[in-house]
């Protein structure tokens, strides 16, 4: 029986035909359709914040196509195919799980998972502790990473106070700085941020995420209250409905 990924492999490989699929189909490329990629991505984990079970399926879906997709032109390349991405994922798997499919026993640790994972990048031949952060990622979450791959070489504060009093000093180096470096100095703030938020236990991407939704229900119910009028208010009265809101969460 033909199953649905077959089907879905079918289909895509249908609108790539040169002679009877689709215009827009056969003129993209692993660089067009990168950036729909990772917006499918973010919608998957919007789905999941929003517990919407229903739309989780329909982008997992919509996510899976960009996998099948990615695949079908590199296989019209001639460098894989979908069965050789399948394969590389299984194979990636059972090496990072001895415990349960080898000989080694024990448990996973974070610990043991990062221990696994290095020994990939050696074999790839890694030369520094910070191959393999991808390029690509948001640039919040790849500061986390870069700062927890350094940490794993010792390059780290043994707490807090550390990356406390570095917050502190690069707020005053981008208030003092020249115009031409504000960029400059914002980025070593955000960074030195990442890294305080980081020496707290706690992961940056989620903990901003959180904020960016408590201030986006907020704002709304300051509008919901004033109304079309809310633009015309004055800061202070603006304030006011955000207290308002906040004390009635």
């Amino acid at each position: 029986m033909t199953t649905q990924l077959d089907r879905l492999l079918t289909i895509m490989a249908t609108l790539r035909d040169p002679q009877r699929g689709c215009e827009w189909d056969l003129a993209q490329d692993f660089r067009t359709i990168a950036p729909y990629t990772i917006e499918e991505a973010y919608e998957v984990a919007d789905a999941i914040e929003r517990g919407a079970m229903g739309e989780l399926r329909e982008e997992l879906g919509d996510l899976l196509l960009q996998v099948v997709f990615h695949a079908r032109m590199a296989e019209e390349a001639g460098h894989f195919a979908f069965e050789d991405v399948a394969r590389a994922i299984c194979d990636k798997m059972e090496a990072r799980h001895p415990h349960i499919f080898g000989e080694a026993g024990g448990r996973m640790s974070e610990r043991r998972w990062e221990e696994l994972k290095a020994a990939e990048r050696d074999a790839k031949g890694a030369k520094s502790a910070l191959d393999g952060v991808a390029r690509a990622l948001p640039a919040l979450l790849r500061a986390d990473k870069l700062q927890k791959r350094a940490a794993r070489t010792g390059f780290d504060w043994p707490d807090t106070a550390g990356p406390t009093a570095k917050l502190r000093e690069e707020m005053q180096e981008l208030a003092d700085a020249p115009e031409d470096k504000r960029e400059e100095e914002a980025g070593d703030l955000l960074f030195a941020a990442v890294n305080l938020v980081r020496a707290y236990g706690i992961a940056p991407e989620d903990a901003l995420r959180a904020a960016n939704s408590k201030f986006e229900r907020r704002f709304r119910g300051m509008e919901a209250l004033a109304g079309d009028t809310f633009p015309t208010l004055s800061l202070e009265e603006q304030e006011a409905l955000w207290q308002q809101v906040k004390s009635e969460e």
